[in-house]
């Protein structure tokens, strides 16, 4: 679900920008003051399991990928700020060490897998909680988070032919519409990379909450 360079037009990615760079630094700051030096190591190790699960991207129809991200995991642990910001940290170093995602769509990739993904999952997981079997809950908060962000990614894709064409009429950017990209992306999404998100989200949770419960001296949230 990483957007390459070339893909995105600059009136997209140039607003992406502004709007994300704000949020980066609130999240940035709101990071600084949710993390000490206990719970470092942990976020640390979840973030990098989102690092590596972003990197197993899976062909789709429609001329981009699919993967898992693992945002209701740090969502749900650390707070969307804190969740967003890790996942915009890991898509960044993605984009610039393994060329995984562009650089100048960045913001656009921030913005759906970091804050769309992390607070649509924390919010159904809040929402939810406690009204319905604690499964159902971290499977449909893992699910949704990752459904969400595929949303916005196929809606930046599918209005490229409307932003530019060259001289043939040909589109100069991303060239599938909405009509391709929301049941290409979106599609996938609901039906795969969302089960396995919903999955993982459960299965991680659940293992940390028995970890804890066998150690009374660490905390969990879920």
């Amino acid at each position: 679900m990483h957007i390459p360079d070339g893909f995105i037009s600059p009136a997209t990615y140039l607003p992406a920008t502004v709007i994300a760079i704000p949020l980066l630094m609130v999240a940035f700051k709101k990071t600084k003051e949710a993390i000490n030096d206990e719970s470092f190591a942990f976020l640390s190790s979840l973030t990098a399991f989102s690092f590596v699960v972003m990197m197993f991207n899976i062909p789709i129809p429609g001329g981009t990928s699919g993967h898992a991200i693992g945002a209701a995991i740090l969502a749900i642990l650390f707070g969307p700020w804190v969740a967003a910001f890790c996942l915009s940290l890991t898509l960044f170093i993605q984009a610039l060490v393994f060329g995984d995602g562009g650089l100048s769509v960045f913001a656009v990739n921030s913005l759906a897998m970091g804050f769309v993904a992390s607070f649509t999952a924390f919010y159904v997981h809040k929402l939810l909680k406690n009204r319905v079997n604690n499964n159902i809950v971290l499977f449909l908060a893992g699910w949704s988070g990752i459904v969400a962000a595929s949303v916005v990614v196929a809606l930046a894709l599918g209005i490229q032919p409307l932003l530019g064409v060259d001289a043939a009429g040909h589109p100069i950017y991303f060239p599938f519409d909405l009509s391709v990209t929301l049941p290409a992306v979106v599609g996938s999404h609901l039906l795969f990379f969302g089960v396995v998100e919903g999955f993982a989200t459960m299965l991680v949770l659940k293992f940390i909450e028995k970890i804890t419960n066998q150690n009374p001296n660490k905390e969990v949230l879920v």
